[in-house]
């Protein structure tokens, strides 16, 4: 399933692989890497501002081993991993999106959407594959 943003997005693979990782997320506002939320150590998760919080850049998100992951722009936090999880440091563990309340952090996102598509096409090809060999 190709994940990377652009015309292929949610397109199912058969053969070969999926474009690398650019570890870049995709641009919003103006700001990509600044959206990430990093561990800053390695250890037990304690969140602090969980999804759906508007947060400023300097915000505490979430405290790991004494360090705290701060928020590096304003916005809404979208993304979060779950209290109490065991991550590693820079570990990727949310996002924050800088159009603040104008996002609706309980709906998914356009990506999820077509990858989601790309996934329930492969698995209907798959059905429909096994109902002609039988």
């Amino acid at each position: 399933m190709e994940t990377n943003r652009g015309h292929y997005l949610g397109r199912v693979i058969w053969d070969g692989s999926a474009e690398p990782n650019t570890g870049t997320p995709g641009n919003i506002g103006g700001y990509s890497k600044e959206r990430l939320i990093k561990a800053p150590a390695q250890g037990k998760v304690r969140i602090i501002r969980d999804i759906g919080s508007m947060v400023k850049a300097g915000d505490p998100l979430c405290e790991i081993e004494g360090k705290y992951a701060l928020a590096a722009i304003d916005g809404l936090v979208r993304g979060m991993i779950i209290d109490g999880s065991r991550v590693y440091e820079g570990m990727k563990i949310g996002d924050v999106d800088p159009r603040g309340s104008k996002v609706d952090y309980r709906t998914i996102s356009d990506k999820a959407r077509a990858i989601g598509g790309g996934v329930l096409e492969a698995l209907l090809s798959i059905f429909d594959r096994r109902d002609m060999d039988a």
